[in-house]
């Protein structure tokens, strides 16, 4: 299937990969259908959450645990239920980023992880109930903390 984007142009997506949000994510409840596109650069960590049904609608996002180790996420039974996730292990867990022209001041949204069942390819956008967690976390201070260490 062809895809014609703001961001990407014309790109060719397989159907089996587009990922069905029933819910949409958050802000964004009327789009349902996502496809990820991978970084064409291996050593880059950012992907893509291109929008099916608004081409200009894109996200990046990134695995959380890449930059944050501790991070703990904890899906409801009802999500569980709902996603029909029956292996915890085919269960991909996205963060969306904000990229600022100060790259260093990236941020992360780890309040609202992004829940995807790689086999039936559901997803869900939460809301963790944990208070160390914010919207606006900084990635490069994790990054550089490791770093250090």
């Amino acid at each position: 299937m062809k895809l014609n984007t703001d961001y990407f142009g014309e790109i060719e997506i397989n159907e089996e990969e587009i990922v069905d949000f029933p819910d949409g994510l958050l802000a964004f409840e009327k789009f349902k259908k996502f496809v990820l596109i991978d970084n064409p650069d291996d050593e880059l960590p950012f992907q893509w959450l291109q929008c099916i049904d608004d081409p200009s609608l894109v996200f990046v996002v990134m695995n959380p645990f890449l930059f944050k180790k501790d991070y703990e996420v904890d899906i409801p039974d009802s999500v569980v239920k709902k996603l029909e996730i029956e292996d915890e292990t085919k269960v991909a867990i996205y963060s969306i980023l904000v990229i600022p022209d100060d790259i260093t001041k990236m941020t992360a949204n780890l309040i609202g992880p992004v829940i995807i069942n790689s086999i039936n390819r559901k997803g869900k956008q939460i809301v963790l109930d944990n208070r160390k967690y914010s919207t606006k976390h900084f990635v490069l201070e994790d990054v550089s903390s490791e770093e250090a260490e």
